[in-house]
């Protein structure tokens, strides 16, 4: 993807209200002049910053996978009890895949990937795939430390497996039935069965 632009306060305003045109109204409908008055600044002020509609939609993506990615990279690793890493990892990322502006940005993205696939192809190497690589770098911890053995399919095998268990019927569910919005609860359990898989085929002695 694109470098983005040094954040000014235009730039960020620019940003904030493309952001908001896009998943209000998708990549096709949206247009430069929606999101020009939105941020309340001129056309040249847009184009000084963004080349075109594809170059904002490209930043747009790129900050809110930045803001969604940053939570998990956040988390805090210590040896000597995998299964609360594990939870306070399902549970961060099935947050952020269940709010309501993941939603709206993976429809959108999905809508507008036919079309666009080098946006579609950005929005995975931004969001997914750069999730994918810090997961894996969490799970690295407990494989060094003997909690997990996850050698025939790898750290980023395992990543992408404990990632696929705790996002599968819950994205889902929220893609296919919009308003709706999972409780606390479900999402406990939905991570509770996603880790008591993963550990069950991947925990050691040290693990339980």
């Amino acid at each position: 993807m694109s470098k983005l632009p040094q954040p000014d306060n235009k730039s960020l305003s620019v940003l904030h209200a493309a952001t908001e045109v896009f998943l209000q109204h998708g990549f096709s409908a949206a247009t430069t002049d929606m999101i020009q008055r939105a941020a309340g600044v001129s056309k040249a002020t847009v184009y000084s910053r963004y080349a075109n509609k594809e170059a904002l939609f490209a930043a747009v993506v790129e900050d809110k996978c930045a803001t969604f990615t940053q939570r998990v990279q956040q988390l805090e690793v210590k040896p000597g009890n995998i299964r609360k890493v594990l939870e306070d990892i399902g549970h961060t990322y099935l947050t952020i895949l269940l709010s309501d502006e993941a939603l709206a940005m993976h429809r959108v993205v999905l809508a507008e990937a036919a079309k666009f696939p080098h946006l579609a192809h950005g929005f995975y190497q931004a969001g997914p795939a750069t999730m994918s690589a810090i997961v894996s770098g969490l799970l690295e911890v407990a494989a060094e430390a003997g909690e997990i053995n996850v050698q025939s399919v790898g750290l980023e095998g395992a990543a992408s497996l404990f990632m696929g268990m705790v996002r599968g019927e819950p994205q889902l569910i929220a893609l296919t039935h919009p308003g709706s919005q999972a409780s606390e609860v479900q999402i406990n359990q939905w991570v509770t069965r996603a880790v008591d898989t993963f550990l069950k085929a991947y925990g050691t002695e040290l693990s339980d």
